[in-house]
């Protein structure tokens, strides 16, 4: 099966939890000392170059949500095209329901966006939809696509790209002052909590679902 159990997923969900509701609250709160040190990382990255903002831009243009929406259900249709039927529903549940997750939360914590942020991205700052989505979109990818890769050195090479892409994504909205740090932060800690609970319904539901007649033929999951 794609994704097995594992003794330790119940305590890293746990951490992960914890984590992510210490800094949901104090947002929600308006810490001073979380403000202090999103204005102190702010005043480091952002810098006024034209060229730097470009590349921003673009990368945050690349990251949209509605862009990282838009790469899950493409993943998804390949993995069904290849028989991964059941993978491909767990990749859309997990990307839709942690963009559903991240709505509310945004609602209620209701944090205003860093000043000096651009018109274009409105809404509240906690979470960072932008790095909420593309953590998932290189979740899935790393959970249940580079497992069928055969050659060990390309898998490296991707994980190690993905990586690199989510942190410049966060990066690229802290520096272009659409969110705080703390934001960017946050948003990794959500996707991978929910990512821990995903993986969790992957393993009860999977066997289950490969009883229904349309997925009996479903790859990726142990009969």
């Amino acid at each position: 099966m794609l994704i097995e159990k594992e003794r330790g997923r119940g305590a890293i969900l746990a951490v992960t939890t914890v984590l992510f509701l210490f800094l949901a609250i104090a947002a929600m709160r308006q810490s001073q000392i979380l403000s202090l040190i999103d204005s102190e990382l702010i005043s480091h990255v952002h810098h006024d170059s034209t060229a730097l903002t470009g590349v921003f831009k673009l990368i945050t243009t690349l990251a949209s949500p509605t862009l990282d929406l838009l790469y899950m259900i493409i993943i998804a249709g390949l993995l069904w095209g290849f028989k991964y039927k059941i993978p491909a529903l767990w990749a859309i549940g997990y990307g839709f329901g942690g963009n559903v997750l991240g709505t509310i939360i945004k609602k209620i914590v209701a944090r205003q966006r860093p000043v000096g942020h651009m018109a274009s991205d409105d809404g509240y700052s906690f979470p960072s939809g932008h790095v909420l989505g593309t953590f998932m979109v290189a979740a899935i990818l790393f959970l249940v696509v580079l497992p069928l890769m055969q050659n060990n050195l390309q898998r490296l090479l991707i994980q190690t790209i993905l990586c690199l892409w989510v942190l410049l994504v966060m990066f690229s909205r802290v520096y272009l002052q659409a969110h705080y740090a703390t934001d960017t932060i946050g948003a990794v800690l959500l996707a991978y909590a929910w990512l821990q609970g995903a993986e969790y319904l992957y393993v009860w539901l999977a066997p289950k679902l490969k009883r229904v007649k349309f997925l009996s033929n479903s790859r990726g999951v142990e009969d």
